[in-house]
């Protein structure tokens, strides 16, 4: 096969073919250096987010735990809902059918009882209550996006304002069987998406050919 057509049917791969993508339960990922990448899990074992050598993907830019988001309809900067970064111990893994059973967020590790949580972006409280039996709170960010979290007390009514980083809750213990952690979820409209592509870069490396190559 010719260079180029390998190339390109490299160029082609999806993202999750790309990079091997993440299982839907793995052990923590701890983030490291000024550009983030989307982490490449193996099963039962942690995983560093790292800078990807050779990556083609431009660096994000970071201020503390803010990191501009990367992901498709990210319209400003957005941060970690907990402080300090956090370990992912399941990731999103969203159903085949709106209606089939999935994982429609993210958990969050190093939330112990009582550890705040704050606002991933500004927007307004649009939901405070519990679902099922667990308090839920949800935050509008404008342009479709919503941000959800659970199990989380919080003392907010509907349609208060929050800033960035502002604490809007603390944690309850009882979403994780092992651990305390957090759940987070991100609707763009009514679609659930992947709230890691809000703090981390999900782009898939892109292998450029050799100069001077045939």
């Amino acid at each position: 096969m010719k260079r180029s057509i390998l190339l390109a049917a490299v160029l082609m791969l999806p993202a999750s073919m790309a990079s091997g993508g993440p299982p839907s339960a793995v052990g923590p990922v701890s983030a490291v250096g000024p550009a983030e990448a989307a982490p490449s899990a193996t099963a039962g074992g942690p995983v560093e987010a790292g800078s990807s050598a050779g990556s083609g993907a431009a660096p994000l830019q970071r201020a503390g735990d803010t990191t501009a988001a990367a992901g498709p309809g990210a319209t400003a900067a957005w941060r970690w809902p907990l402080a300090p970064k956090p370990p992912v111990l399941r990731y999103f893994s969203p159903p085949p059918l709106p209606w089939l059973s999935g994982h429609r967020g993210v958990d969050l590790g190093g939330a112990a009882p009582g550890a705040d949580v704050v606002s991933p972006a500004a927007g307004t409280v649009s939901f405070v209550g519990v679902v099922v039996d667990r308090p839920v709170i949800t935050i509008d960010h404008g342009d479709g996006l919503r941000s959800s979290f659970e199990p989380v007390d919080s003392p907010l009514a509907v349609g208060t304002p929050v800033a960035a980083g502002e604490v809007v809750g603390t944690v309850n213990p009882g979403h994780c069987p092992l651990a305390a952690c957090l759940h987070w979820g991100v609707r763009d409209r009514e679609q659930y998406v992947n709230p890691l592509q809000f703090v981390l870069d999900l782009r898939p490396s892109i292998l450029l050919p050799l100069a001077g190559a045939p």
